[in-house]
């Protein structure tokens, strides 16, 4: 039961928190001077607060309805009716504040309009000379922006002459690497004919010096030992 009444009693100082906000809220757009997003946005503030007040209005209806005794529910209710009757005062005093604001507003922006046309017909004797003056500049923004892009379109045609002499320099060095391929290639067969002949040589001399040593042991043999 304790329990239950700290909640009661948390709840009833919310909505208070709530209704004094939104009280503050409604004397803040009461002088409000514009521009209307600012009023939008005060707006917006007390739909909040409205929304969260009614909230916990129904939060408190229901803990009034789950008392266990009836003189204690009969009070809540009381209050709860009470709440909402404040709410309903406080939506009427928005609704006049909100009008009351706009109308405000509405008028010094209408004050601002007429006050600008005025000067707006002074400034309109002013400006004359400023346009000759701003003309003349375009053209020569203009005149120096074609001189400009005359400059890049001979920067442009140099390029493109240096890229093709770059070009025709690696294609005649493209030639020539490929040239000098075809020559390592031939220098290579070469170098392995002149190794296997050299291989064949050695080989020849080899069985020649080999015949030359048999032939000599076979005389030595015939001379030495001639009944063998």
């Amino acid at each position: 039961m304790a329990s239950a009444d700290v909640h009661v009693r948390v709840c009833e100082q919310e909505i208070l928190k709530y209704d004094l906000e939104i009280k503050a809220l409604i004397q803040d757009i009461r002088e409000c001077t514009g521009p209307q997003n600012k009023l939008a946005d005060i707006n917006t503030d007390v739909k909040k607060h409205f929304h969260s007040l009614r909230v916990r209005i129904q939060d408190l209806e229901r803990m009034a309805m789950e008392q266990d005794r009836e003189s204690d529910k009969h009070v809540l209710l009381r209050q709860v009716e009470g709440h909402r009757k404040q709410m309903i005062s406080n939506q009427t005093a928005w609704r006049k504040a909100n009008l009351a604001s706009k109308m405000s507003i509405d008028r010094q922006e209408k004050q601002a309009l007429l006050n600008g046309s005025d000067s707006a017909v002074r400034q309109r004797k002013t400006t004359k000379g400023d346009l000759a003056q701003t003309t003349s500049g375009i053209t020569e923004n203009l005149m120096s922006i074609s001189r400009m892009m005359a400059q890049q379109v001979q920067q442009s045609e140099e390029t493109i002459t240096t890229l093709a002499t770059s070009s025709r320099t690696i294609q005649e060095t493209n030639e020539e690497f490929k040239t000098m391929t075809g020559t390592i290639h031939l220098g290579r067969k070469l170098i392995t004919k002149y190794n296997r002949r050299e291989l064949t040589d050695k080989l020849l001399i080899f069985l020649a010096l080999a015949l030359f040593f048999a032939t000599v042991l076979y005389i030595l043999k015939k001379r030495l030992f001639p009944f063998l």
